[in-house]
């Protein structure tokens, strides 16, 4: 019952200093969920694609008619793309392509192009041959292999003055970007918003922990803490306890930025992006407790560190490594695609929660996933808490000894 009463008066002691500061509670709380929700409104109007280059993964070329004057191009033109030759029935595969990891792209001539173009008159005033390219932007090697062959047959194209022409929809509903709507919305926030999000968490606990425990130490008061009659554990765990708290109210404020920006996000596209972009409410239920678990393990290991400074300023320079490893982890999802082969990906702290925000935001949401997040954060934020406990017991960590 002490115990709890301790560990009670530390929290108390904290929120008082908290929302007793109207300056630290608009920085923590209010600021994050409000600069979410401008900066994603304005990225909602201003960007209209984005076009991510392809890696080297290996492509399948399916070729419907191949011509004998375009078969060394072709064949020679991407190291990592394997051409295989069909004589028919290239638009069945179709459906094949409306999975953005499968890594192919369907070209398809039509019968006896060669003579076609050879005898086509461009003053005729008919159509030309027209030559099919179906691919999905979302894949990014469907994507290279697709520039590469558009470059290529409109150089060809040049040569022969205008004998044929490429990707020529001949009616409203032929298209050749099988990427769905869904698909290249949630692509292009899985690369941007985790990221965004994970700084703003982080801005909002570094507002907050840094002059709990470094300020503690820089005023003084530290010392009359440590000489009450409390274990050190209770210390620890009132100290954890009170700023994953606060850090959870900075959490929900970037929550609820992102719930009222999606809208503003999807704004001025194309009709049919606010059904494909609708996130259910077990997405926003896991990506809210994806925000929570990480502004628990962003609070205990910047409580740990803080423990080791002589003064906030000296607090900000020892957490600047963490920030570096938080931002590196955010900008990962621009440099890869797909979703991580192991489960073991999501115990890595920090780019397990960026992993599974990118589940979310491109609909591929697994809850076994969030579960391992959320369960490793919080067994980290434990060792953090035993950690901070044997600090506050080494009088040479906590006054210079």
């Amino acid at each position: 019952m002490k115990t709890k009463s301790n560990t009670w008066t530390i929290v108390k002691k904290e929120f008082a200093r908290f929302f007793g500061d109207r300056q630290l509670f608009f920085t923590a709380v209010i600021m994050p969920g409000l600069l979410i929700y401008l900066i994603y409104s304005v990225m909602g109007i201003g960007i209209s694609k984005m076009i991510t280059d392809g890696s080297n993964n290996t492509v399948d070329l399916y070729v419907e008619n191949m011509p004998a004057s375009l078969e060394p191009a072709i064949a020679m033109l991407d190291s990592a793309m394997v051409v295989k030759e069909q004589t028919d029935g290239v638009l069945e595969m179709l459906p094949l392509l409306d999975d953005e990891e499968t890594n192919i792209v369907l070209l398809r001539f039509p019968q006896g192009f060669d003579s076609l173009t050879a005898a086509y008159q461009p003053q005729s005033g008919e159509l030309a041959p027209n030559v099919e390219i179906y691919y999905n932007s979302v894949n990014n090697a469907s994507s290279r292999v697709y520039y590469a062959l558009t470059a290529m047959l409109t150089a060809y194209e040049d040569s022969m003055s205008n004998r044929f022409d490429v990707n020529r929809a001949d009616t409203e509903e032929q298209k050749f970007d099988q990427a769905s709507a869904d698909q290249i919305l949630g692509d292009i926030w899985s690369k941007l918003l985790p990221m965004l999000i994970v700084m703003m968490l982080f801005s909002g606990v570094m507002s907050i922990a840094p002059s709990s425990i470094a300020g503690e130490k820089e005023r003084g008061t530290i010392a009359t803490l440590l000489v009450t009659p409390m274990n050190r554990s209770e210390l620890a765990i009132g100290k954890i306890i009170s700023l994953s708290v606060l850090s959870l109210l900075s959490g929900l404020s970037s929550f609820i930025g992102i719930v009222l920006s999606i809208p503003k996000m999807v704004h001025g596209e194309a009709h049919d992006l606010d059904l494909a972009f609708n996130y259910t409410f077990g997405d926003y239920a896991a990506l809210l407790l994806i925000i929570f678990g990480t502004v628990i393990i962003m609070a205990s290991v910047v409580s740990l560190l803080s423990a080791f400074a002589k003064d906030v300023k000296n607090a900000g320079t020892m957490v600047l490594p963490l920030m570096m490893v938080v931002l590196f982890a955010g900008l990962m999802p621009m440099f890869q695609s797909g979703t991580p082969a192991s489960i073991t990906t999501y115990l890595i702290p920090f780019y397990n929660s960026i992993e599974t925000m990118v589940g979310v935001f491109d609909h591929s949401l697994q809850w076994s996933a969030v579960m391992t997040t959320v369960c490793s954060n919080l067994v980290y934020s434990a060792m953090a808490v035993w950690g901070l406990t044997y600090m506050f017991n080494n009088e040479k960590i906590m006054f210079g000894r």
